[in-house]
């Protein structure tokens, strides 16, 4: 059996904390020592059962917060921040102001503005995985954090986040990161379903392995035959092979490196790089099922000329019986739809990786804030992410707005939209997913808060956490074939993924594994584990 085949599950590894990074890098600019701070009020607690020290706020400042995202032009977050400046001006004598980078084009200008050092920005909404928090912080972007700086300005912060998480955030030895580390975002993915269907179909106890969902699209069939399973759009071809693999393999993929995620290694041998894409049994396996799938009707048959298709629309009007997204989604949106457009839906969700018990926990640097190396007042920027990410107050008005306008709460304790209420006239936009805090979260009304609960505590017993948040692969020599696995591999999970491909299941994974070997598929691995293994060994 190859090395990504079933294995017994191990819980041994849950615990594994991500080393360090050890990679060269230049000296950066400093935080201001708080000893060598004026010592005028307010009082900050260190968080290390320190005396409190006084911190100098006599000179008002503004701090500017970046973000990714389009603003509104409805006033309602200017007059957010109004209510929210009032709270830090009086804490911390400081006011916020919010610079938007625009989705078009938006990794070029946000890592262009950060480049220009040029003060104009302070905080700074960062991801690892997705804003290029590692390059900007060896490039000099970023300012180097002390622990005795987070502790004296973000001592509530600085308090809550173990030690462990502060090692994930570090590069070069030193912490250049704050991360969003204690709020519950499961991005997952799996089939959102209806249990109604489900249990007409036999499925008394819901869908909970691949083989349930083929019984489950069988029922639909059967049951319902004017509905499509799934009225896929043909864009699933990145999470559906994982999904695959997750459930029934011990793979934990990388990611970051090639769009499909097809490089990883294993929940045993987390840092030995492999593919069960390239090796092993799985991926026949897989095609024979989709391809199963396709006979069957699950997808309509021009489904790789349907990306229109918006299967959760069709759910609500119950034309189509499942949709494929991750976990949050079925919580928030579809499962919530659903009971409203059709009741006694009942929608659940199977997800990727449950036969195995295989999930990871998203990267807690996915989302993060790091302070501007150009920033004229980062004690003070500090000061306002803690009051930010741990007042109550400070923290309902930066991600919900203001309580009679953006929201309100039900007696029972859940938030809700007043009436009245139409995000045109009444959105806020901060986009504040860097310092999210479960501690103070607003439930919203109409979720199915009992069922994710148990479906969280379910995750709990099996998650690891993502181990390769730290590893920055040097793309210099082998981006050219990266780019050719990437182009190769996007075009036959098309046809595998759908089970639109000729021949047999075995003729097309080996003329795809084929075509990634002349890639230089093999090459480029080696030189993965060869960074991989400086890094974690």
């Amino acid at each position: 059996m190859n090395k990504f085949g079933k294995k017994t599950l191990s819980f041994l590894l849950a615990g594994i904390m991500v080393l360090s990074l050890t990679a060269c890098g230049g000296s950066k600019k400093t935080a201001t020592d708080p000893s060598t701070t004026g010592k005028t009020d307010p009082v900050v607690t260190t968080g290390k059962g320190d005396t409190a020290s006084k911190i100098d706020t006599s000179e008002h400042v503004k701090i500017v917060y970046m973000t990714t995202g389009d603003p509104k032009s409805n006033g309602a977050t200017e007059a957010m921040l109004e209510k929210l400046n009032k709270i830090l001006t009086d804490k911390v004598n400081a006011e916020l102001e919010i610079y938007y980078i625009g989705w078009t084009d938006y990794l070029s200008n946000y890592n262009l503005t950060l480049a220009q050092m040029d003060g104009s920005v302070d905080l700074v909404g960062t991801a690892t995985d997705w804003l290029d928090a590692w390059p900007n912080a060896q490039n000099g972007a970023f300012l180097e954090l002390s622990e005795d700086m987070l502790a004296t300005y973000a001592p509530q912060t600085y308090a809550q986040v173990p030690a462990e998480d502060w090692d994930k955030c570090k590069f070069n030895g030193n912490i250049y990161l704050m991360p969003e580390d204690n709020f519950t975002q499961w991005t997952n993915h799996g089939f959102i379903y209806r249990g109604d269907w489900a249990a007409e179909a036999g499925l008394t106890n819901g869908v909970h392995n691949w083989e349930d969902m083929t019984t489950y699209f069988q029922g639909v069939k059967k049951n319902h035959p004017d509905v499509i399973p799934w009225d896929s759009n043909a864009k699933q071809t990145i999470e559906m092979p994982v999904g695959w693999m997750t459930s029934h393999t011990n793979f934990v993929p990388t990611e970051g490196i090639v769009a499909g995620r097809i490089f990883g290694g294993t929940k045993d041998n987390l840092y030995t790089l492999g593919s069960p894409f390239y090796e092993g049994d799985e991926l026949i396996e897989f095609a024979k099922y989709m391809k199963q799938w396709d006979e069957m009707g699950v997808w309509k048959t021009d489904v790789l000329n349907n990306e229109a298709a918006k299967a959760e629309e069709e759910m609500y009007i119950g034309q189509s019986a499942s949709t494929q997204h991750h976990t949050n989604t079925w919580l928030t949106d579809v499962g919530f739809k659903m009971n409203t457009k059709q009741p006694g839906s009942d929608t659940s969700f199977f997800w990727f990786g449950e036969e195995m018990g295989n999930v990871v926990s998203l990267n807690i640097t996915h989302g993060a804030m790091a302070v501007s190396a150009a920033s004229k007042n980062p004690e003070r920027a500090l000061m306002v992410y803690d009051l930010l990410r741990n007042d109550p107050e400070c923290y309902k008005l930066i991600n919900y707005g203001i309580e009679g306008v953006q929201y309100e709460m039900t007696p029972e304790g859940y938030m809700k939209q007043p009436e009245g209420y139409s995000t045109e006239k009444d959105e806020i936009v901060t986009n504040y997913w860097w310092g999210r805090n479960d501690s103070l979260e607003l439930k919203l009304e109409g979720r199915s808060w009992d069922k994710y609960d148990a479906l969280c505590a379910e995750y709990d017993k099996v998650k690891i956490q993502y181990p390769y948040g730290q590893f920055i692969p040097d793309m210099t020599d082998i981006q050219a074939k990266v780019d050719n696995i990437n182009e190769i591999h996007t075009n036959y999970m098309k046809q595998i993924t759908y089970g639109k491909y000729k021949g047999t299941a075995e003729e097309i994974v080996a003329e795809y594994r084929k075509a990634l070997k002349n890639a230089g598929f093999e090459e480029v691995l080696s030189e993965l584990q060869a960074q991989m293994d400086a890094l974690y060994k």
